[in-house]
C-alpha cells in the first residue's frame, strides 16, 4: 500500500531538550533564541552534573521554573539516557512534541518553526538533514565530514533505513512516537541513538519527514565525538541490519503504524511500498 496523503496536526505545547555537559558558553544563548521564537516553546536542560556551572546559569535565568526547566543528573551518563529521561519527563507534562537540539548553537534554533510545521502536517518525527538538497555543514575538517558521510551510506546500505541523515541530532517527534516505541530496544549510548529512534519508528510505520538545514560547526567547548562513540554506532547498525534481514526472511506482517513517508534524496522516490 501506497501512502501519500497525512491530516494536519494541532500542537499546543512543545518541549525542547537541551543534553548538557560543560555547555555554559553557550547555553543562554541558545535558550534566549529559543524562548524568542514564537511559537510556545519550553525547555528542558538535563544537565549531567557539568563542573563549568552549565546547571546553575539554568537557574539563574529569569525563565527558570516557568518556561526553563532543569534535569539535574549525577555524574556523566550520556546522551540517551538524556533523551529518554527528558522524553518521560514532557510526557509526564503533557507536552505534544519533544525535540532533540544540541546545545553548542550547531543547530539553528530558527528551524524550530520548519520542524514543527512539518509535523503539523502529518508527520510523526520532523529531521533536521545536513544532507538533503547536498552537503550543508559549515566548519567541519574534511576528516569530519567523511566520517559523517561514510557514516550515513554505510547506515542506509546495512540497516535499509532510507535517510539523508541517519545521524542527525536535531528532531522533531510526537507523543505518539514515544508512548508507542519499545525504548528497551534502543541500546546506544552514543550517537547511535539517534540511528536507533529513526530505525524503529520507520519498522513501525510512523511517517518520517526530513528538512534540510544548515548545520554548524559548535563555536565554544569541544565535541562530544569519540572514535569509541563511532564504533558504538556502527556496531549497533550492523546489528540493525541483521534484525532487518531476518524480519525480512521471517516475511513479518505490515507494522500497527502503517504511515511511513519520508523526503527523500534526490533521485529516489518519496512514498515507501507495504505489501
Amino acid at each position: 500500500m501506497s501512502l501519500t496523503t497525512t491530516s494536519k496536526r494541532n500542537i499546543e505545547r512543545t518541549l525542547v531538550i537541551l543534553p548538557t555537559y560543560n555547555e555554559a558558553d553557550s547555553l543562554i544563548k541558545v535558550v534566549d533564541a529559543v524562548l524568542s521564537l514564537p511559537e510556545n516553546l519550553d525547555i528542558l536542560v538535563v544537565d549531567d552534573s557539568s563542573p563549568d556551572g552549565t546547571a546553575d546559569l539554568a537557574k539563574n535565568h529569569s525563565a527558570f521554573d516557568d518556561r526553563l526547566f532543569l534535569l539535574q543528573r549525577p555524574g556523566k551518563q550520556g546522551l540517551a539516557t538524556a533523551y529518554k529521561e527528558g522524553f518521560q519527563w514532557g510526557l509526564n507534562k503533557g507536552y505534544d512534541v519533544c525535540m532533540e537540539m544540541d546545545s553548542d548553537l550547531s543547530h539553528d534554533p530558527t528551524d524550530i518553526s520548519r520542524l514543527l510545521q512539518t509535523i503539523t502536517e502529518g508527520a510523526d518525527i520532523a529531521i533536521g538533514s545536513r544532507y538533503l538538497n547536498g552537503i550543508s555543514v559549515i566548519n567541519w575538517p574534511l576528516s569530519r565530514l567523511l566520517v559523517s558521510i561514510g557514516a550515513g551510506i554505510y547506515t542506509r546500505w546495512v540497516s535499509g533505513l532510507p535517510l539523508s541523515d541517519p545521524t542527525g541530532g536535531f528532531k522533531a517527534i510526537h507523543r505518539d512516537v514515544i508512548e508507542h516505541l519499545d525504548w528497551n530496544k534502543v541500546k546506544s549510548d552514543g550517537y547511535g541513538f539517534q540511528i536507533e529512534v529513526s530505525f524503529f519508528a520507520f519498522k513501525k510505520g510512523f511517517l518520517i519527514k526530513e528538512i534540510p538545514i544548515i548545520f554548524t560547526e559548535r563555536r565554544d567547548g569541544e565535541s562530544k565525538f569519540s572514535l569509541s562513540i563511532a564504533i558504538e554506532a556502527a556496531f549497533r547498525v550492523l546489528q540493525l541490519g541483521c534484525l532487518e534481514r531476518f524480519q525480512s526472511s521471517k516475511k513479518i506482517s505490515s507494522p500497527s503504524y502503517n504511515r511511513n513517508l519520508y523526503e527523500a534524496p534526490p533521485g529516489e522516490p518519496a512514498t515507501r511500498e507495504e505489501g
